[in-house]
């Protein structure tokens, strides 16, 4: 399927000292991309429904509702819908915080961040300083300031045969082969592909398929597939085998882990 490319929206260029966090929300369609794009600003990306992907030349991040992603300011990114998602954006002058996270990152979102980003977006880039929307921001970037990345991440590679594997696990992520078979279709020994892995990612080849599933896992989820069908999607024998190798990566079953911030809290 072609996807469409759409530019960005220019709002992370804004040097405005006054207002340190400017928002803005839009819809994208699961067929969009925005072109990969730089800005001064950070931006934080969030999803508050379906599920995005962003891109970057370290890496990869895909990401549900209970998530958001941060990018550094002056870092090359690529946002993309991977279903029909709402987006909400903002834009964080990172002079004025000290204590942001300095590389990509997936950022846990809690009920209360949620609503605090859906009332920053409504505010958008017209707010008065000193005003109860500027005291909103600064409660924003107090709570960034205090959050910790999450496991669920991506790296890409640079030598080709690595890449070659990455692209066709991409295209297959249920391809159950082991180090050596990929290592003979690449042109390698399976001992030189795994210290190449390990080189390139940080991972070994087993941890970088299995990050590649679990990505996959909360794209499919997010389309609505039930857990038995992503399951068997991604290649495990049984539904069981994959909610525990699920809960044991991210700490919750999948079902939770996807579920509305809001939604998912008691009665």
């Amino acid at each position: 399927m072609k996807r469409t490319r759409r530019p960005p929206s220019g709002i992370g260029s804004i040097d405005d000292p006054l207002r340190p966090i400017l928002g803005m929300s839009g819809v994208m369609q699961g067929d969009e991309d925005v072109i990969p794009h730089t800005h001064p600003r950070a931006q934080l990306v969030y999803a508050s429904e379906g599920a995005i992907r962003v891109n970057t030349p370290d890496g990869t991040w895909v990401i549900p509702q209970t998530q958001a992603v941060w990018v550094p300011g002056g870092l090359e990114h690529q946002v993309c819908a991977v279903s029909p998602a709402e987006v909400r954006h903002l834009y964080i002058d990172q002079r004025q915080f000290q204590a942001l996270p300095t590389q990509c990152s997936v950022l846990e979102v809690s009920p209360f961040l949620r609503e605090l980003i859906i009332r920053a977006v409504s505010h958008g880039r017209e707010y008065l300083p000193d005003s109860p929307a500027a005291h909103l921001m600064a409660v924003i970037g107090d709570e960034l300031q205090a959050l910790e990345p999450s496991p669920l991440y991506l790296p890409s590679a640079n030598d080709r045969r690595v890449v070659r594997v990455m692209e066709k696990l991409r295209d297959d992520p249920a391809d159950n082969r082991g180090q050596e078979d990929w290592a003979a279709d690449v042109g390698a020994s399976g001992r030189t592909l795994g210290r190449l892995f390990l080189r390139e990612t940080g991972m070994s080849f087993g941890q970088w398929r299995q990050q590649l599933r679990l990505q996959e896992a909360v794209k499919l989820l997010a389309e609505g597939k039930g857990v038995t069908e992503v399951a068997l999607i991604l290649g495990y024998r049984s539904p069981s085998a994959f909610v525990a190798m699920f809960r044991k990566a991210l700490g919750k079953p999948p079902k939770q882990y996807c579920m509305d911030p809001v939604s998912a809290q008691p009665d």
